[in-house]
């Protein structure tokens, strides 16, 4: 009699599951084959595994705040792929660390002070001077402060146009951890480890908690792509899909074949056409890899080509790199396009806890075409720290494509700050005029005059703790650049190291952009890992600048200051390595 009720309940279960489905017109409309052939000359690779995740569509808790939210630009938005590169023993590449991605893992006083602000975008400024005691020179710093007047209760992201693509090619099946085209063995944790995941395995799990943030009245589409290009799902509706069929078939997703980045970037733009885009909706590419393509894909018929173009069109991208091979230097034409951003993924974990509290944030750009003009006859603009637009933003201009916007917390805003460095070209103490402008996501442009001043007091003198912080982060960041040039440099081009003596690299890694070439004898994107090395000079700044980083932090006395210390502590474990030196003053390569 038992097994009777139960089978009946059964039945039940599974027809009234059926009669809702059908209640609300919800249908599996995923349409890639798995077992489909590959294209010919492919090379397969295969493997199956068990793996779970949160629930397309489920709920997601949200904590409610009265304060303001910040502004942040766009550009990459951590620097993970810099941090894991270091932690598994390989150089990391350029790009991998940004001043930007710095900024954004901390929180700034942003100078507002008492003002209140009441617009969509309040900019606030502050000013430093310094004694540079590492380039032996009188510095002079302008900040600009990233505020809004939008409550967090009152922020609304509008509905998505969303197409993720997915590269499901053979290099996905690596560990996060490994070089795929690396033949090195296997680090000793590695073998003691029980499991460490695959690329493809975090990139799905990614996927699967990123759509648990969709609403019903959002569209979502799924194209991957390996040698070519495939529609998993149309550009539908996510409340006429079944929730749960879609998320098993993209946790059921293997690896195969080889890499092709712009075929599915351009199947993912045909799902755009002739789509009702009106100004309700946010259209936003999300595109996952692991990929390292070579220069063709900078021209204008290929991937950047593409997202620049479709950017122009209003549909915008944001790259999410996976594991510590993906080359993050490519991103660094993506993230000056308009409305783009970067992330990089090592665990789906901590993912899963980014989208929790961002994706609403990574999803829409809220100002354009932020352009701030300093006039001023005793200063121009010498650099710019926080923006990647920098390499443009020299003399009376700085450039900024989009702000985002960002948490706010005890009254400091994440990522809410722009340094610039300032070159003194005449005296005097007349104020700077500073003429800003920038257009909002309806197109409307606005425009704002203030002035600000540096005072006439001799010493170091900062107006707030986040102009303050600003400077530190963007010295460690500058020097880690240095260091990432010199190094890979080394272990790419056979450089025969002329500058290894300390006061020299003192010097010049405290400027930045450097006045050097850059892998000058690099034709392709390097694809093999560099060892993790550092040489006698550079361990010694490393020492130096630990110590002047300490004594900031313990000033400043700010916790999160911690994480940049771990990293100066990791590369000073490394046994430093000697070079061939030479007496003369230059930089030069073997030809």
């Amino acid at each position: 009699m038992k097994r009777i009720v139960l089978m009946v309940l059964v039945v039940g279960v599974t027809l009234l599951s059926a009669m809702t489905k059908r209640s609300h017109h919800v249908e599996d409309d995923w349409e890639y084959n798995a077992s489909a052939p590959l294209p010919s000359g492919a090379n397969p690779l295969v493997q199956s595994r068990g793996v779970s995740g949160p629930m397309m569509g489920s709920p997601v808790a949200k904590s409610l705040t009265t304060s303001n939210i910040g502004m942040a630009v766009g550009g990459a938005k951590d620097v993970d792929n810099f941090v894991k590169n270091i932690e598994q023993g390989y150089l990391p590449k350029l790009h991998a660390i940004t001043y930007e991605g710095q900024f954004y893992q901390h929180y700034f006083d942003t100078g507002l002070g008492e003002l209140q602000c009441k617009e969509l975008f309040c900019p606030s400024y502050s000013t430093a001077k310094r004694k540079n005691h590492f380039a032996d020179q009188e510095e002079y710093f302008l900040s600009v402060g990233l505020n809004s007047g939008m409550k967090a209760q009152d922020f609304k992201r509008k509905k998505l146009n969303l197409v993720v693509v997915l590269d499901i090619s053979g290099s996905m099946g690596g560990t996060f951890n490994r070089y795929y085209y690396e033949q090195r063995q296997p680090h000793a944790k590695e073998a003691n480890a029980t499991k460490v995941e695959r690329k493809i395995e975090i990139a799905t799990h990614a996927i699967v908690t990123m759509l648990s943030h969709l609403k019903d009245d959002d569209r979502l589409g799924i194209v991957l792509f390996d040698n070519q290009a495939y529609l998993a799902k149309p550009l539908r509706l996510v409340g006429k899909s079944d929730k749960e069929a879609i998320r098993n078939h993209i946790l059921e997703l293997r690896e195969r074949g080889g890499t092709n980045w712009s075929a599915g970037y351009q199947t993912a733009l045909k799902l755009f056409e002739g789509l009702d885009r009106s100004s309700a909706y946010e259209n936003r590419i999300i595109f996952l890899t692991d990929a390292m393509p070579n220069r063709g894909e900078l021209s204008k018929d290929k991937l950047f080509g593409l997202a620049k173009k479709a950017s122009e069109a209003g549909i915008y991208t944001t790259f999410v790199g996976v594991g510590v091979d993906f080359n993050p230097d490519l991103v660094e034409y993506v993230s000056k396009t308009r409305g783009a951003n970067y992330f990089s993924v090592h665990s789906a974990q901590a993912f899963s806890k980014l989208l929790d509290e961002e994706f609403e944030y990574m999803v829409t750009p809220l100002v354009y075409d932020l352009v701030l003009k300093v006039e001023s006859k005793g200063y121009a603009i010498e650099a710019v720290y926080g923006s990647p637009d920098a390499q443009r933003s020299m003399g009376e201009v700085m450039r900024v494509n989009t702000l985002f916007p960002s948490k706010q917390l005890a009254g400091k805003n994440r990522g809410g700050i722009i340094l610039l460095k300032l070159k003194k070209i005449a005296s005097g103490g007349e104020p700077l005029r500073l003429k800003l402008s920038y257009t909002d996501r309806e197109g409307n442009a606005f425009y704002v005059d203030q002035n600000a001043s540096f005072k006439e007091i001799q010493g170091d003198y900062f107006d707030t703790t986040g102009i303050r912080k600003a400077i530190l982060i963007s010295d460690y960041v500058t020097i880690m650049k240095n260091w990432i040039m010199d190094a890979r440099a080394g272990c790419n081009d056979q450089v025969k190291w002329l500058m290894e003596e300390y006061p020299q690299i003192m010097k010049r890694c405290m400027v930045f952009p450097p006045k050097r070439s850059l892998y000058p004898l690099v034709k392709t994107w390097e694809r093999s890992a560099c060892p993790l090395q550092v040489s006698e000079g550079y361990h010694q700044l490393f020492q130096e600048f630990k110590a002047h980083y300490l004594s900031e932090m313990k000033f400043l006395n700010d916790e999160s200051l911690q994480e940049e210390l771990k990293v100066l502590e990791m590369l000073l474990a490394v046994k430093p390595k000697s070079f061939k030196r030479s007496v003369v003053d230059d930089w030069r390569f073997k030809q």
